[in-house]
């Protein structure tokens, strides 16, 4: 019987209420309802990045160690390969974010949350939060299964397919940062994470 706990971690400015968050939610209800036994958890991760990862790391480590994995879509797939290398999961990347600390230093202020009118800040010392938590070369790229797409408007394509070479790494011509084919590749994903 496939069993897997998941932690969802979604990207920059987004929120439970992504409509990959949904998608992946759906899907895993659809499981559930076939008798399979999945959990699923997508939280709001705060701003700051240390304490995003207090509290990924705590989440995590109340699961069990031989069911739990994590997905993460931009920001948060960053923060699942931290995860990935520092406590042993499995994990799904989506167009993940190779160097944040470089790459979001241009919104240190005042932010809009992509899902709502909701307004926080950016602060500068969350760029060194986002240093000491760089995970480094990775350990086991077969617990790694990532999606980049060739069209992404935010994130260099070539970065994310050079960083994550050596795992299970699906290029995708054209698509989009928010990787709108998304629910074409969810069996794949809950394939890959019940091997994993």
């Amino acid at each position: 019987m496939p069993r897997r706990d998941l932690l969802y971690l979604h990207g920059f400015r987004s929120s439970p209420r992504s409509l990959k968050a949904q998608q992946m939610g759906a899907c895993i209800a659809r499981r559930q309802a076939r008798g399979e036994d999945w959990t699923w958890r997508c939280p709001q991760l705060p701003p700051s990045p240390a304490q995003a990862w207090s509290l990924i790391e705590a989440t995590l480590q109340r699961l069990p160690e031989d069911r739990r994995a994590v997905i993460g879509s931009s920001l948060g797939g960053f923060y699942a390969t931290v995860a990935a290398e520092r406590l042993g999961c499995p994990a799904v990347l989506i167009n993940p974010a190779v160097d944040p600390a470089r790459d979001l230093a241009r919104y240190i202020g005042e932010i809009t949350a992509w899902h709502s009118e909701e307004r926080f800040w950016f602060r500068a010392e969350y760029i060194d939060e986002l240093r000491a938590l760089a995970p480094g070369a990775l350990t086991r790229p077969d617990r790694y299964f990532v999606l980049v797409a060739q069209g992404d408007e935010v994130l260099d394509w070539r970065e994310m397919a050079a960083r994550y070479a050596g795992t299970r790494l699906t290029v995708l011509e054209g698509g989009d940062h928010a990787l709108s084919s998304f629910p074409d590749h969810l069996e794949d994903i809950l394939s890959f994470l019940e091997h994993a």
